[in-house]
């Protein structure tokens, strides 16, 4: 009889048999380097942000780097952008969304779209790491909190392992509404970046927050109805999507209401 852990890794690898795109593995960064890449680059982004940088700045003026914030952040909208309008011209969103028990196997060209979606989501993750670094080098240390350094990791981490064990799935509908938060987000900094004259348009910067938490919500409401309605998923998958996005809507609502709803009743 087989235990209910092993079932969930029957139903890993007859899907990775039956739906894996086979170049994925000899892509940058995935499987064939091995997970010592994104090791050594995470590695590398906690020793500086957290000891190297705040060493090498303690005797030295913030830097001054508007031009470079306003157009990262402006590359990041527009990335973001793509990444939330590209999966419904190509037919990828429509699929996940509208085919719970889908009449047919997968199309490969759906398959492969979807590989690509999730394989430059997984590349804005490392890009949007500079954040923190822009934190040290502006010596902004108290931006740089658990739930920043948390975010930033796990999102990485996450987005890794699910690239190159499930690719596709139910992650294009968590990377689809995750680029949509982050193109109202990466605006906000965009026009922040932009110098003070722009910063009496930014009233909307709670709502920011707001933005995050529907998200978390949106997540875990499709993936629980994946399970309640037995979904031609892998179900394994729609549980470790609920769990980290179960995680990530607790860390929120409690920055939301120490930030937001303390200084209100104060």
């Amino acid at each position: 009889m087989t235990t209910p852990a092993l079932g969930l890794l029957d139903q890993y690898e007859e899907y990775l048999r039956n739906r894996k795109y086979p170049g994925l593995d000899s892509w940058p960064l995935m499987r064939d380097t091995g997970p010592w890449p994104i090791i050594s680059i995470l590695s590398a982004y906690l020793l500086f942000v957290l000891k190297i940088g705040p060493q090498f700045m303690a005797n030295r003026k913030p830097y001054n780097l508007q031009p470079l914030i306003v157009v990262y952040n402006l590359f990041l909208v527009l990335f973001s952008g793509f990444l939330s309008i590209w999966p419904f011209f190509n037919g990828v969103a429509t699929w996940y969304i509208n085919d719970c028990h889908p009449k047919e196997k997968q199309p490969i060209r759906i398959f492969y779209l979807a590989t690509v979606f999730g394989y430059l989501f997984f590349l804005s993750k490392i890009v949007e790491l500079a954040d923190t670094v822009f934190f040290v080098l502006r010596k902004k240390d108290s931006q740089i909190s658990f739930l920043h350094l948390y975010h930033h990791t796990l999102t990485l981490i996450y987005s890794w392992v699910h690239m190159n064990y499930i690719p596709g799935a139910q992650g294009v509908i968590v990377a689809y509404l995750n680029s949509v938060a982050h193109v109202f987000m990466y605006t906000y900094y965009m026009l922040s970046a932009m110098g003070p004259r722009l910063r009496k348009y930014l009233w909307w910067k709670k709502y920011i927050t707001w933005i995050q938490l529907i998200q978390f919500c949106l997540m875990l409401s499709y993936m629980i109805g994946s399970l309640a309605f037995d979904c031609d998923q892998p179900k394994g998958l729609s549980i470790y999507f609920i769990f980290i996005s179960g995680v990530f809507l607790c860390l929120f609502s409690n920055f939301y209401r120490k930030t937001y709803t303390k200084k209100i009743k104060k």
